[in-house]
C-alpha cells in the first residue's frame, strides 16, 4: 500500500511540474529549485527525468533544463551562454560576470575572439557545453564581482584583466567614453573593493580631467 501511495505522490509531483514548465517560455533555462514547493528534491529529480524521457524538456547540463525551442530554418535553438550561466549561479544564490578577456574585447582593448564562453562566479567552478560551445564558470573573489550584472562590472572585469602595467588614465578615459554617466560613477564608487593600483589610476584620471 505504501508503494502505491509513493507512486501517486510521484505522479502528482510530475504533473504539477509539467504544468509549471508549460508556463516557461521555450528555450528559457531553469533548474529544479523552481519546483521545491511540489515535493522532495528526489521526487523533483525523478519527475524531471520522466519529462526528459517524454521529450517535454531537454537537459542542457547537470541541473539545468529547458523546454525545447525549434526554428524551422536552423532547428533547435540554444539559449545564450550568459543566460545559462546566470541560471546556474542564481540556483546557488551566486553572481556572475563575464571574464576579463571578454570584457577587454567589449571595450576595444582586445580583438581576440573567444573560442569558449567564460564567466567569473561566486559559486563553484563548473564546465559544460551548450551545443558545441564550451562554457566555464570560474570561481573568483567577491571583490571582482562587486558590480556584477552591470555594465560598470564589465568595465571592472576589463581593468582586472589588463593589470597594473596597462591601466592608465588613458584607459580609464576610453572606458568612461563607453559607459553611461551613472555607470561610470558606479565604477568610481567601487574603489574600496579595488586594488590600490586600480584605484590610483582612476584618481589620476580624475586629477587630469579636473585640470584639462
Amino acid at each position: 500500500m505504501q508503494a502505491i501511495d509513493y507512486f501517486f505522490v510521484d505522479m502528482n509531483t510530475t504533473e504539477q511540474i509539467r504544468r509549471r514548465i508549460a508556463e516557461i517560455p521555450p528555450g528559457e533555462p531553469f533548474t529544479p529549485a523552481m519546483f521545491l514547493e511540489f515535493g522532495t528534491r528526489a521526487a523533483i529529480d525523478q519527475a524531471l527525468s520522466r519529462l526528459v524521457k517524454a521529450g517535454t524538456v531537454s537537459r542542457l547540463t547537470r541541473g539545468v533544463f529547458l523546454r525545447p525551442k525549434e526554428n524551422r530554418f536552423v532547428g533547435r535553438v540554444m539559449p545564450a551562454a550568459g543566460k545559462v550561466a546566470e541560471t546556474i549561479a542564481k540556483a546557488k544564490d551566486g553572481q556572475i560576470q563575464v571574464d576579463g578577456a571578454e570584457a577587454a574585447r567589449q571595450f576595444g582593448f582586445s580583438t581576440q575572439m573567444p573560442t569558449q564562453a567564460v564567466f567569473m562566479t561566486s559559486g563553484p567552478t563548473k564546465k559544460f557545453r551548450i551545443g558545441k560551445l564550451p562554457v566555464t564558470l570560474k570561481h573568483t573573489s567577491p571583490r571582482k564581482l562587486a558590480l556584477a550584472h552591470r555594465r560598470a562590472g564589465v568595465a571592472l572585469s576589463a581593468l582586472w584583466y589588463l593589470g597594473k602595467a596597462q591601466v592608465t588614465p588613458e584607459v580609464i578615459e576610453a572606458i568612461r567614453s563607453q559607459l553611461p554617466a551613472e555607470e561610470f560613477e558606479a565604477l568610481k564608487a567601487a574603489r574600496t573593493s579595488m586594488p590600490a593600483w586600480m584605484a590610483n589610476a582612476i584618481y589620476l584620471y580624475e586629477q587630469q580631467a579636473a585640470h584639462a
